[in-house]
């Protein structure tokens, strides 16, 4: 919270992505009190354009493009909120084991490692969707994305045990007789939260990019209301050259407004957290 609080107040990046984020939010809350099933049709006029009624107009198969675009902003968040839940634990698990333990442990882990970050994620993602085609749900290919990006994530957190593992406190802990685990998860994890809050938010990014992608290229769950199927399915019923141009700008905005407001917030951190800033922070309240 005293992080949260020292962002809000140093940070201008931080604070207006924070905002862009919290809009995104209540775009997603509001998503629950849709009057509209998400894959219901012919519920409302067709190709009709924004007005007070239809805010971001209607699109050719009769659905709302706003109560649309709060699902699939609430689709694409928690393919992104598993990816990162999955990434960023294996990711943490292995960079404090590695770090910590050293020796044969950390040779084959970072092994194991090294040859995950080689393998290019985007041509492996796009034949693995293929692979699956019609059967790739919201829920697998968040998982999927989860466990292909776990490996940069667990190099920096290695790097940062590797550091913490010759202070003086983790000397004093292994003398008082504390457990592996314990070290670890109760004197070095602490250490490294300000760096995963910033990691999360480019994972978030990570994931975003990938399912508005591998949508676009018709890969993911097309039947399920995410940013990336509502481009897809907008160029499918040819939105532009039928001169229906809201009914993909609704989709294209809102992922450019997530991921500047996300790039923002990750910035901020990045800026909050580097030692230079916060030296001159520090000399400043002096």
């Amino acid at each position: 919270m005293k992080t949260v609080l020292g962002l809000f107040r140093y940070s201008p990046s931080f604070r207006l992505g924070a905002i862009i984020l919290f809009l995104v939010l209540v775009l997603l809350i509001l998503s629950f009190f849709s009057p509209y099933p998400p894959d219901k049709r012919r519920v409302v006029p067709r190709n009709e354009p924004p007005s007070l009624e239809y805010v971001m107009g209607t699109n050719s198969q009769g659905q709302d493009v706003f109560w649309m675009l709060t699902f699939a902003v609430r689709n694409s968040l928690l393919v992104a909120g598993l990816a990162v839940l999955i990434g960023r634990g294996i990711g943490v698990f292995l960079g404090l084991i590695s770090g910590y333990l050293g020796g044969t442990w950390d040779r084959v882990l970072s092994a194991i490692v090294d040859s995950f970050i080689v393998i290019p994620r985007l041509p492996l993602l796009i034949l693995i969707a293929a692979m699956v085609r019609g059967q790739m749900t919201i829920i697998g290919l968040g998982i999927l994305l989860g466990l292909l990006d776990w490996a940069f994530p667990s190099k920096r957190y290695r790097s940062q045990i590797l550091s913490l593992k010759e202070r003086d406190f983790t000397q004093t802990a292994i003398f008082s007789g504390m457990r592996t685990f314990k070290i670890v998860s109760q004197e070095h994890l602490p250490f490294i939260i300000p760096f995963l809050l910033a990691d999360i938010v480019s994972g978030f990014l990570f994931a975003i990019g990938m399912e508005v992608t591998l949508a676009i290229f018709g890969l993911a769950d097309m039947n399920s209301q995410t940013i990336g199927t509502m481009i897809y399915w907008g160029n499918y019923y040819q939105a532009l050259l039928t001169n229906k141009v809201w009914v993909l700008a609704a989709p294209i905005g809102a992922s450019i407004i997530v991921v500047v407001g996300f790039y923002l917030v990750s910035v901020g951190l990045t800026t909050y957290l580097d030692p230079r800033t916060r030296l001159a922070r520090l000399q400043v309240k002096g």
